[in-house]
């Protein structure tokens, strides 16, 4: 537990400024979440001696738990996604509540927005996560509004004896568990970190009949789920003539025969550019999203200092894909009007051309038909009546089910909406 005492006066200085700052920003947009963010005091449940101002950030997470390799495991999230993931459930007064995921300061929040006639449950699979858990929200007052659980969400939980209005899950989930959707309610919202094939959206789903819609997204990134819902990376790495490495990481579909990019670091590289443009600080977080809808072979890649790659650092960005014997990532170059740069694609390989041409065409395509929109996700469960989809839709299949991105079938591609980051 926090021990750490603040100057009263001092806390509530920070903590109201960081409100101030989540409503300017749109993150938090009812008086309900407001006034939660103002009251509950965040210092008091993250570790001991953590500064005012990053306590109180906008946009730090703070690490509950390591294992023993230094991973994080568990951290309570940065307050921005927070606030948004409890406005994206919609919650209001008298309604139930399950978080996946405990830490205490986010159950207190939920306990503060649906009030003394409503009921927040917060399940974590870490005893020692828990424990902490309880004790903080015994020692804040929020004891006897919230029921903590040591269990692996991904099974029934007896504690919940009829469906829940929300469900907020606040690790990264690569699929939706059976057992959430047997805890939902008709009507009801799961607001999930839902990883595919390597990119997480924030997604609030409604449930409509035998399925799920979303409602709203947001862009952050969450400390994996753990217990039988974990699923981890593969990682390949490719030697250069120097002895150093470039790292692919898949989440999904694995190329069959990796073997055949030995010795792709050591061909001449191809580059392929695009004419596709974008200014410097706008967000293109939905290209990433596109890539891992409809590039085949995508994954992330990093490279060790000492490699080619790493001398290139501030021109290239961790998205790649696999193309049989050769790799291909994002690049980007100056264009001469500036205050913008042109997007390109980047190969070593035999065939590397080919591949620095497959990812162009599909910085092309995102140009055309997914800038400058809002796609649209869904998730049909094991049984449920899938219907034909367009061309623009991406289909992911889960263990449980399906995941669905849609784009609008047209799109305007005039304007730069889409970040260097």
């Amino acid at each position: 537990m926090n021990t750490l005492r603040h100057d009263d006066a001092s806390a509530a200085e920070f903590r109201n400024a960081l409100v101030d700052t989540l409503i300017a920003k749109k993150k938090i947009t009812s008086p309900e979440v407001e006034r939660a963010f103002r009251t509950v005091p965040r210092h008091l449940f993250v570790a001991e001696g953590t500064p005012l101002d990053v306590t109180y950030s906008v946009d730090n997470s703070v690490a509950i738990k390591h294992a023993p390799d230094g991973v994080i495991i568990s951290s309570t999230s940065a307050a921005y996604i927070q606030a948004r993931m409890i406005e994206q459930a919609e919650l209001t007064a008298g309604m139930s509540v399950l978080e996946i995921g405990s830490g205490g300061f986010n159950a207190a929040l939920l306990a503060e927005v649906v009030g003394p006639d409503g009921r927040v449950v917060s399940v974590d699979i870490d005893p020692e996560v828990t424990g902490r858990a309880r004790e903080l929200l015994d020692a804040t007052g929020y004891g006897s509004r919230v029921t903590v659980v040591q269990a692996d969400a991904e099974n029934p939980l007896p504690v919940l004896d009829a469906p829940v209005d929300a469900i907020l899950v606040t690790v990264g989930a690569w699929d939706l568990a059976p057992a959430w959707l047997e805890h939902l309610a008709e009507g009801g919202r799961i607001v999930v970190p839902l990883r595919m094939n390597g990119i997480t959206r924030v997604i609030a789903f409604r449930r409509e009949g035998d399925h799920l819609m979303s409602t709203s997204v947001e862009v952050a990134g969450f400390v994996p789920m753990q217990g039988e819902g974990a699923r981890d990376e593969r990682v390949f790495q490719l030697p250069d003539r120097d002895g150093h490495h470039v790292k692919l990481r898949f989440d999904e579909d694995v190329p069959q025969d990796m073997s055949l990019l030995d010795g792709a670091l050591a061909t001449e590289r191809t580059d392929v550019w695009t004419s596709v443009t974008i200014k410097h600080g706008v967000s293109f977080a939905d290209l990433h999203l596109w890539f891992a809808a409809f590039l085949p072979g995508f994954c992330k890649i990093a490279a060790d200092e000492g490699t080619d790659m790493a001398a290139e650092r501030k021109g290239w960005f961790p998205f790649a894909a696999v193309h049989g014997d050769s790799f291909v990532y994002l690049v980007v170059r100056t264009v001469p009007e500036g205050g913008a740069v042109e997007f390109g694609a980047r190969a070593y390989g035999t065939h590397g051309e080919d591949a620095a041409t497959a990812m162009a065409e599909q910085i092309q395509a995102w140009d055309r038909h997914g800038r400058n929109t809002e796609p649209t996700f869904a998730y049909w469960p094991t049984g449920s009546q899938v219907p034909e989809f367009g061309e623009n839709t991406a289909v992911l299949p889960k263990t449980h089910g399906i995941a669905t991105i849609s784009w609008p079938s047209t799109a305007n591609a005039s304007d730069d909406q889409g970040a260097l980051q």
